[in-house]
């Protein structure tokens, strides 16, 4: 593993207890940072922290994303705890289960919307005046190939991430010059428990479309991540990183 250098950086990575988002904090973590949890499953969350801890020092906050109080509140506890926070990976996402657009539940839709645009947004909102500051931050945001590409059977998931590239792309030109970078990643499907609220139709179509034949790795997606967090990314800003194995090269 190739070594990064984030020591005394802290990190908040939200549903960072389980997936993608917890092979994240390992990486921050073997890098010599500081990880806070924010995560809505409380006992996954504790469970994490005491996995996670021998590797470093991890905080556990337990939050409702989709609640601007209670992301407000979470940042400042944070803040208490920690004293900075250097680096925000919205990572929390729900996939909402598969069907033909028109019909999708339409509470369905309006949850994954919530989840996975609207509380980035918010966590974006409560932590990038901190930032900005203390003149230094790191935003990466997790998107997907969806969100390039549009994947029938998944209007509401591939929506909302392409709506969370475009947050992306607007924050790193408001935040440029500020010391705050802001970037995207969009991974092809990992083989995480998200898995169990998609059809196997989905799963076998999703495979079907990577030229490299099989799901990105966790690890993988942790790798690409970690560097967009740390100071060795100094230029890049707006941008939107494909972890896709090939099957969305633009």
């Amino acid at each position: 593993m190739n070594q990064l250098d984030m020591k005394g950086r802290v990190a908040v990575v939200t549903g960072a207890a389980r997936g993608i988002g917890y092979a994240i904090a390992q990486r921050i973590l073997a890098s010599g940072g500081t990880v806070a949890i924010w995560d809505r499953d409380q006992e996954r969350m504790r469970q994490a922290e005491q996995s996670l801890g021998s590797a470093g020092t991890v905080s556990s906050h337990g939050v409702n994303l989709t609640a601007l109080d209670e992301v407000q509140a979470v940042t400042q506890e944070t803040l208490d705890r920690h004293g900075r926070i250097d680096i925000l990976v919205n990572n929390a996402g729900i996939t909402g289960g598969n069907a033909l657009a028109w019909e999708l539940d339409p509470q369905a839709w309006k949850d994954v919307i919530d989840v996975n645009l609207i509380a980035p947004y918010y966590t974006c909102r409560s932590v990038i005046p901190h930032m900005i500051g203390q003149g230094y931050g790191r935003i990466v945001n997790i998107a997907s190939i969806a969100g390039k590409e549009g994947n029938p059977n998944a209007s509401h998931y591939s929506a909302s991430k392409a709506g969370l590239i475009g947050l992306t792309k607007s924050l790193g030109k408001e935040l440029a010059g500020k010391g705050v970078l802001v970037n995207a990643v969009t991974p092809a499907v990992a083989r995480t428990e998200m898995f169990e609220s998609m059809t196997q139709a989905h799963i076998d179509y999703m495979l079907s479309k990577i030229p490299m034949a099989r799901f990105v790795n966790v690890e993988e997606v942790a790798a690409m991540v970690c560097w967009l967090s740390s100071e060795d990314c100094s230029f890049s800003t707006g941008a939107v990183f494909d972890i896709s194995g090939g099957r969305g090269t633009y």
